[in-house]
C-alpha cells in the first residue's frame, strides 16, 4: 500500500461492532459473500475479492488495483 501512497502501519484489523458501525450509511464487505457481518439499518454491498494473505506481490497489487478501481466507481455512484 505504501506504493500507493498510503500509509496502513497503524492500521489493525478490528471486529465489526454496532459502535463502529454508528453513522454508516453502506458497508463493504470484501468476499465473504452470505457468511458477512450484518449489521441492521445499513446497506451492504459484498465485492468478491480474493484474499491477499500469502499471495505473491504481483498477485497483491492487482487485488490492491481492482480495489481501488471499485472505490472509484463506488464514489462515481454515490
Amino acid at each position: 500500500m505504501n506504493e500507493a501512497g498510503i500509509d496502513l502501519s497503524a492500521a489493525k484489523p478490528q471486529r465489526l461492532t454496532q459502535e463502529l458501525a454508528n453513522g454508516a450509511d453502506l458497508l463493504i464487505t470484501m468476499g465473504c459473500g452470505d457468511e458477512c457481518p450484518f449489521v441492521p439499518g445499513l446497506e451492504r454491498e459484498d465485492w468478491p475479492l480474493r484474499d491477499p494473505k500469502g499471495k505473491d506481490i504481483d498477485e497483491v497489487r492487482r487485488i490492491r488495483d481492482e480495489i481501488r478501481a471499485r472505490v472509484i466507481e463506488l464514489a462515481a455512484r454515490l
